[in-house]
């Protein structure tokens, strides 16, 4: 499998997502955000950073790009997306997701390792680290009950890990189809041992079934 790994202007976890795909799936490749071609790859992931600057808001400017208008074609037919950090708040940004990021609850930027379960899986737990300053989940009341009834929570933050006050302690949805998936840890972050935990290949791993 080929994992196609986004880089806007103000990107800055595009190499590590590299490095990351191709340590769960072998080949790697990226894409510039004013490329729409994506005939050469089998997946996509949107990495976190900041891109554009977050100016206006995270992902509100970065929905725009000729890449992300392909991106939704490519979501349409089936095929995996994987939004991480800033591409989680792209993803929402573009309708693509449910639900929206803000400010965290205490308002400050947010670095450490948590742990999550993972949700319609085996509900096992994964540990990966988290950073950004805008990383809480939130719907309105009628969206969040219909994400939950229709199975759209990926991973929650385990009991005492929900950091940045999302609601539902929810750390990542997916869409109806289950092949576009968004979170806020990184898991790009958490592939070698060295780094105390290779459980964020398991992030990547768990949409390859969707590569056609």
């Amino acid at each position: 499998m080929i994992w196609g790994v986004l880089q806007f202007p103000g990107s800055c976890d595009e190499r590590d997502a590299l490095h990351a795909c191709a340590a769960a799936s072998g080949e790697s490749l990226l894409i510039w955000h004013r490329d729409s071609d994506l005939s050469k790859v089998d997946g996509i992931v949107v990495p976190g950073g900041f891109s554009y600057g977050d100016y206006l808001r995270a992902g509100a400017l970065a929905r725009f790009s000729p890449a992300m208008t392909a991106v939704a074609r490519f979501a349409a037919e089936g095929g995996p997306v994987l939004g991480i950090c800033n591409g989680f708040q792209v993803l929402c940004e573009a309708g693509l997701l449910p639900g929206a990021l803000l400010r965290n609850v205490e308002l400050r930027f947010i670095c450490k390792q948590v742990e999550l379960e993972t949700i319609g899986g085996d509900g096992e737990r994964l540990s990966i680290p988290m950073k950004h300053g805008e990383g809480r989940y939130y719907a309105p009341p009628q969206l969040l009950a219909e994400i939950e009834e229709r199975g759209q929570v990926a991973y929650r933050y385990a009991d005492g890990h929900n950091a940045n006050g999302s609601v539902n302690d929810i750390a990542g949805v997916r869409n109806e189809a289950g092949n576009v998936v968004g979170l806020m840890p990184h898991p790009e972050h958490a592939i070698d041992p060295l780094t105390g935990s290779t459980d964020g290949l398991r992030v990547f791993r768990a949409l390859e079934r969707f590569a056609s």
